[in-house]
């Protein structure tokens, strides 16, 4: 608190420059969840439905599927929708992809994404954890404006484009853990950590909008060209405004401030350790019971939030008939909620632990059980109301909107039980946890292949609601706030020798 005092009595700039780091780390990751997400909603326009619906009803009727009239029966069939079909048939797009191949495009971004997390977390840790995210949102830029001309050519190469993207969007939660880790002072970690993931929330929501404006109003090409030029803005600002510590931050921020930062974080095990390149204790960390745990909820946690984050859209579409222009601001109405409660829980956890009433580990684990509980019985409610358009929005928003828990219980916690190693940590369980962003479109892809119904969402759903109650059971015994003793792994003394050397020779030069 002395810190902010300082900023005005010097006259210096009142606004902490940890928070614009923040702010901007914020709109970096809204971007690249933009680009994640777009595909999501622009495949309801790129697909020929109409073509894709008749060639799956001629492939049962050939192969005299009895399932076909059981499916037909289980299809949502809306009074009002009459206007809503004919606007889903004339939005029909040039490609015929059927569900499989829908479900391996929406996929693809993950098969870059999962490659790119650990390389992108080292680098972060041993170069610079600002240009690692600069790059990424860079490489997303590029992809999205060649995206239209691959998908023209063949669907392989548009594969390619989303792979390329999710190399870039896989190194930039590790890049910010790195950031957060040099930047926030201990007790701020929640807050500054909330509201840069916050922006996920709301990239998702702006993404979902804007490309379902464009999709309704222009060629679905001009979604990846929009989308992309914008991006450059924020690539230049950031270059410009933010620097990878607080000691080679230059502009905009006070002495008071930088102080401020590093002593708090010197009482903590920082003072001249977030400069040293530190080896990872791999051994530890993989026998760590807190960390195996965090690994355990990103997983489960990830299941349910890539489950709505990809499939909503089409849920909406395909069986509560939702016409694209609704679609776009129902799919993003959750998302934007979402924002808003990431970041008043994150604020009242970190007021809580101020005037301790709660402990670190108790706000992770209260912040991890309000993301999974309440979606879970969210999901059970969505799979028994039916074709209930009304209260199946509702629960779906009350669902996305408490995910956004996760921001400020375990994927904090990364930084609370080892900063000196949050880009590789977050790397690690972002990893495993990405397994399934790729798992989830072909899993709904192969189950809703000529068969989209609510039976078939149910299976689903109920498979989510597992995964929730491992999380749940997990994180609740197993969960930590407390730092770990491997944090302060010190290097042998022919490693610290071989290390030192060169920057003794250095000094004299």
């Amino acid at each position: 608190m002395t810190g902010k005092s300082n900023y005005k009595e010097t006259g210096g700039i009142v606004f902490p420059i940890r928070y614009l780091m923040a702010i901007m780390g914020s709109i970096g990751l809204a971007i690249i969840y933009g680009f994640k997400v777009n595909v999501s909603v622009a495949i309801v326009a790129m697909v020929n439905h109409t073509a894709v619906k008749l060639s799956s009803t001629l492939h049962q009727l050939e192969s005299n599927d009895t399932n076909t009239i059981i499916n037909s029966m289980e299809e949502c069939h809306h009074d009002d929708n009459s206007s809503n079909v004919t606007k889903i048939v004339d939005e029909d797009g040039p490609f015929i992809w059927n569900e499989p191949l829908q479900g391996l495009i929406l996929s693809s971004y993950f098969w870059g994404y999962m490659a790119s997390l650990l390389p992108g977390g080292r680098m972060a840790e041993l170069l610079s954890a600002k240009w690692v995210m600069n790059g990424s949102v860079l490489l997303n830029v590029i992809a999205s404006i060649l995206s239209p001309v691959a998908a023209q050519l063949h669907y392989s190469l548009f594969i390619v484009m989303r792979v390329i993207q999710g190399i870039g969007g896989g190194v930039t939660f590790p890049a910010m853990h790195v950031m957060i880790a040099k930047w926030a002072p201990p007790n701020e970690r929640s807050v500054l950590a909330s509201i840069v993931y916050a922006g996920t929330a709301l990239g998702t929501v702006i993404s979902i909008l804007l490309t379902g404006i464009l999709a309704a109003n222009f060629e679905w090409k001009w979604i990846f060209y929009i989308e992309g030029l914008l991006c450059l803005i924020w690539c230049t600002a950031w270059w410009i405004m933010i620097a990878d510590t607080p000691e080679e931050q230059t502009r905009f921020i006070s002495q008071e401030e930088k102080d401020y930062i590093l002593e708090s974080q010197g009482h903590h095990g920082h003072n001249g350790e977030h400069n040293e390149k530190l080896p990872v204790p791999w051994g530890q960390v993989l026998r760590s019971k807190p960390f195996m745990a965090i690994l355990i909820a990103h997983f489960c946690s990830n299941f349910g939030w890539y489950m709505l984050l990809i499939e909503l859209p089409t849920f909406m579409n395909q069986i509560l008939k939702f016409d694209m222009s609704s679609n776009a601001g129902l799919s993003s109405m959750p998302f934007l909620c979402m924002w808003f409660f990431t970041m008043i829980l994150s604020k009242s956890l970190a007021i809580m632990q101020d005037k301790g009433l709660i402990t670190v580990t108790g706000s992770r684990k209260i912040a991890t059980l309000l993301s999974s509980v309440i979606p879970m019985i969210c999901l059970i409610g969505v799979s028994y109301v039916g074709c209930n358009r009304t209260l199946a929005v509702v629960l779906m928003t009350i669902g996305v909107t408490c995910i956004g828990g996760m921001y400020s219980g375990f994927l904090a916690n990364h930084i609370d039980i080892a900063p000196n190693f949050a880009g590789t940590l977050v790397a690690i369980t972002n990893c495993v946890a990405t397994i399934p962003g790729f798992v989830v479109p072909i899993f709904v892809g192969k189950l809703t292949h000529g068969n989209q119904t609510i039976g078939a969402w149910r299976i689903i759903f109920f498979v989510t609601v597992g995964l929730y109650i491992i999380e749940i059971i997990v994180y609740t015994i197993f969960g930590s706030g407390e730092e770990q003793p491997w944090n302060k792994t010190k290097l042998t003394d022919e490693e610290a020798s071989d290390q030192t050397l060169p920057l003794k020779e250095d000094i004299k030069k």
